[in-house]
């Protein structure tokens, strides 16, 4: 599968039969121009994750792409056709298999309610689990490492991977660090034997 990191948790997934956006954010660029899409995947509401200004221009960009969005996302999407997936839904699009995992998002702080969150599987290889640490059902080929947020430690990350310890982990969610190499060598250090911890250079087609 081909992966294209637009930074933060923005990321395209080319399976050779369809092409899916996930989490086209405020903190992301470059997702403006990619054309041929078959859906936008959005895991919940956060502004870092949907950016609804530019969702017009490229969902125009492609007319054919569907719109799926957790239960909370949908009430900001007032204008835009889109569809409302539940943890536990399975679907396909394009030629892909998308599993809906999650539920909830991480805990901020005690005093900021918890929202909607889906995780999302696809062809039950790659898990972008949003703002959670979602286990998958069976083990993964490629993980989504959230990275840097309020809503995490670094060595909640870290124990995070371990417990998938997937082929290989793509760290994701790190704009609001200063220096994230610095958690990149966590993962490297402290990270499953078998497990590569991959970094793709923004905006560049990578297969993994």
């Amino acid at each position: 599968m081909e992966t294209t990191h637009y930074g933060h948790s923005c990321v395209l997934l080319d399976t050779g039969a369809a092409r899916l956006l996930l989490d086209p954010g405020a903190f992301s660029s470059g997702f403006e121009t990619v054309g041929g899409l078959d859906a936008v995947l959005v895991t919940h509401q956060h502004f870092d994750h949907l950016d609804t200004d530019r969702l017009g221009a490229l969902l125009s960009a492609n007319p054919d792409a569907r719109l799926i969005v957790d239960s909370g996302t949908a009430g900001q999407l007032a204008g835009f056709e889109h569809e409302v997936v539940e943890p536990g839904a399975s679907f396909d699009v394009g030629g892909a298999r998308v599993e809906v995992l999650g539920g909830e998002h991480a805990v901020i702080h005690p005093d900021i309610p918890v929202i909607p969150n889906n995780a999302y599987l696809i062809d039950g290889t790659h898990l972008h689990p949003g703002d959670a640490f979602t286990p998958p059902p069976a083990p993964i080929d490629v993980l989504f490492l959230p990275t840097g947020a309020p809503w995490l430690k670094a060595s909640e990350a870290v124990d995070y991977l371990r417990a998938v310890a997937p082929r290989t982990a793509v760290p994701i969610h790190e704009a609001v660090l200063a220096r994230p190499a610095l958690h990149y060598g966590l993962f490297e250090q402290l990270g499953p034997e078998k497990t590569t911890i991959t970094v793709l250079d923004r905006e560049t087609p990578t297969s993994i």
